[in-house]
């Protein structure tokens, strides 16, 4: 229930956040001070060992980190930022996202894993729900197409964190992977920030307050509760199952970018989403029969 709501949440919290701050460096903010506020915790709660790990799950952590944080989200809030017209809506963002799942199985086909024909009919139908949200055929499309593509890159390099994560050797406890994927992640970010050149310039006094509340959210429930709750499912549930918040994160996403920010809810948009779900409904629920194993090294 977390990560279903408070993820359908943060989208609109990463607007507000663009607002005022430079997108990569806030998300790097982020992530870097949620990382060592749970390694201060588990460093208290558990002991001097409590983040020991080895270089080989070190070595998966800080790869899955970087995809899933500085790819998946650090690329939404960056086509979350700019002025109406450029800027992705937050509920457009959250369907785009949604495609998740689909990208999943993208990847089992490129490691030859044979999907149930239903499932790869999922996939075509969710796919044409992002066409219909981002083709500029037939007038103006629900949202930019350059920005819509940078949340599809996001949601490609979400889904292979997510795909690689139970393949490779992680650290065993979920709180002490989330830290260093949190940390791994955060770094990847500031960089990008710096190579923009986000940081030249930098005003902390020309923040909004709005802005600093939200970033707080997203540091507290959208970092320290609902990613690491993500992480633990990754480790202890089928990807399939995982999977099912795409279901709930765009209605969520949707709804408050309407009511809060009036972002605008046209048929498009509507169809484009209910498409993307139905492929997502058809995926899950035809896999999960099928739930995959639980990994067997670190796990995820």
């Amino acid at each position: 229930m977390i990560v279903y709501v408070v993820w359908g949440s943060t989208y609109l919290a990463i607007r507000v956040v663009v607002e005022t701050m430079p997108p990569m460096a806030a998300a790097g903010a982020r992530f870097g001070l949620a990382a060592l506020l749970l390694a201060a915790i588990l460093r208290v709660s558990r002991g001097r060992g409590a983040l020991r790990v080895t270089a080989r799950q070190l070595a998966g952590a800080a790869p899955v980190g970087v995809l899933l944080l500085t790819g998946g989200n650090g690329l939404v809030m960056l086509a979350e930022s700019g002025p109406p017209g450029v800027a992705v809506p937050s509920g457009v963002a959250a369907l785009l996202i949604a495609t998740v799942p689909l990208l999943v199985v993208v990847y089992r086909l490129a490691v030859r894993d044979r999907p149930r024909p239903t499932t790869v009919a999922g996939v075509l139908v969710g796919l044409g729900g992002l066409v219909v949200l981002i083709a500029p055929t037939g007038g103006a499309a629900a949202a930019p197409l350059t920005g819509s593509l940078v949340v599809v890159a996001a949601a490609t390099a979400w889904s292979a964190g997510s795909f690689i994560a139970g393949r490779i050797s992680m650290p065993t406890d979920a709180f002490v992977t989330t830290v260093y994927q949190m940390a791994a992640g955060a770094a990847a970010l500031v960089a990008f920030g710096v190579l923009r050149g986000e940081l030249r310039g930098v005003d902390l006094t020309q923040v909004s307050a709005r802005s600093w509340w939200a970033l707080t959210y997203l540091l507290v429930a959208g970092s320290l509760i609902a990613f690491t709750a993500y992480v633990w499912l990754l480790q202890h549930a089928p990807i399939s199952l995982v999977a099912t918040y795409a279901y709930v994160n765009p209605v969520v996403a949707v709804a408050l970018g309407a009511l809060l920010a009036a972002e605008p809810v046209t048929p498009r948009i509507l169809l484009g989403g209910l498409v993307i779900v139905v492929g997502v409904a058809l995926v899950v629920t035809t896999e999960r029969p099928r739930a995959s194993p639980r990994p067997r090294t670190r796990r995820r």
